[in-house]
């Protein structure tokens, strides 16, 4: 595939975990790289550790879920790169509750971040895509919603659903623009998240998947770097599924 020199990407949650691992990928295939999140300690130290990996790398405070604070990133990376070829939508948050548990301000701050995040995100860019001819988009779904399901996270899997059926409408308005929007669909990531987990559910988890082993971050950003490329200029509304097999056996693999 060509490189990624000259091409700005932004990523959102960009600080650590699956997003951490889509920066490093695209970073060190040349983009220059916005890592955009809420922690902005993390998010900065981030960008210091890219820049030397192939394309340069910054870092700017957001808030997902706050639609003036999306358009502002927005506008900062144009105001610096004077483009925006590429947006990682990645964003989003995780929380446990059980039907009887799920209030109204936790079933909204999930959607507020994972499904107003994206929506915000790809508001706030395609305006400098269309201008230019050309946009790469990739949002961080899960297996989790729109294949699989797991108690304690209706709020959960509805957004990541809910993200899959926002893709395929985007796509369609904006395919005759040079702008092509896909998502990846991971399945149990190592991630800090994972690491705090107990230690017996760290090896439930991980017994889950036929593979027999968690994927890293980069492997999520490597398949994000296909999506992005020039090479991938055909495929758009499509999902690709980095799960290890864990979808696939009719019972306990």
């Amino acid at each position: 595939m060509k490189g990624l020199h000259g091409r700005v990407a932004i990523v959102t949650g960009g600080a650590s975990g699956i997003g951490r691992g889509i920066a490093s990928v695209l970073a060190s295939e040349g983009a220059h790289v916005v890592v955009a999140d809420i922690d902005t300690r993390r998010a900065a130290e981030a960008a210091s550790e890219l820049a030397s990996t192939g394309g340069g790398a910054s870092s700017i405070e957001v808030d997902v879920s706050d639609q003036e604070s999306v358009k502002a990133m927005a506008d900062a990376t144009l105001e610096e790169k004077e483009r925006i070829d590429i947006l990682c939508s990645n964003a989003g948050i995780y929380s446990s509750e059980t039907l009887d548990e799920m209030t109204e301000s936790v079933w909204d701050n999930v959607m507020a971040i994972n499904v107003k995040g994206a929506l915000y995100s790809i508001q706030a860019c395609v305006p400098a895509m269309r201008a230019a001819g050309y946009g790469r988009i990739v949002i961080t779904s899960s297996i989790t919603g729109p294949i699989v399901a797991h108690p304690v996270g209706a709020h959960y899997g509805a957004s990541k659903a809910a993200l899959l059926g926002l893709m395929r409408t985007v796509a369609l308005e904006v395919v005759r623009e040079g702008i092509t929007i896909n998502a990846v669909q991971p399945g149990n990531v190592r991630t800090p998240a994972f690491e705090r987990l107990p230690e017996s559910n760290q090896q439930e988890m991980v017994e889950s998947i036929p593979l027999g082993r968690l994927a890293e971050p980069e492997e999520i950003g490597w398949a994000v770097r296909y999506l992005v490329s020039d090479e991938a200029a055909y495929v758009t509304g499509q999902t690709l599924i980095l799960d290890g097999g864990q979808v696939l056996p009719e019972g306990k693999a």
